[in-house]
């Protein structure tokens, strides 16, 4: 899973075992070390949730996404889900949840779990 953010937008991007994992199980979770301090990120189903909402507690940043929005999601061709909402303090937050795709460049990042992209389908 990789996350990125600018500014208040975050997107997380889930590999197909990942993808698979968060629809069978309901969480998936990362862990980053930076020495003595952990920081984690995570996705998870959400029976209450309508579409997409986020907390960050205790170093840890999780995706809550609709159980029933993400129901087959590993079985169709939705590439994710997007929502923006106003924060308690009154920012707006921009949260995207999609599947990771194969780099149309090189890279040295492995990518044999990626979804094939379709831009390099003939």
């Amino acid at each position: 899973m990789k996350i990125r953010i600018r500014g208040n937008s975050v997107r997380f991007r889930l590999t197909q075992s990942e993808v698979k994992q968060l629809c069978e199980e309901g969480f998936f979770m990362e862990t980053t070390s930076f020495g003595e301090n952990l920081f984690r990120y995570a996705v998870q189903l959400s029976k209450t949730e309508e579409t997409l909402s986020s907390s960050y507690e205790n170093n840890r940043i999780t995706l809550s996404v609709s159980e029933q929005l993400a129901k087959n999601w590993d079985l169709d061709e939705r590439i994710g889900f997007e929502h923006t909402f106003i924060t308690k303090n009154g920012t707006e937050l921009h949260l995207l949840l999609e599947k990771d795709f194969t780099c149309l460049d090189n890279t040295m990042e492995d990518q044999s779990d990626n979804y094939p992209n379709p831009k390099l389908q003939h």
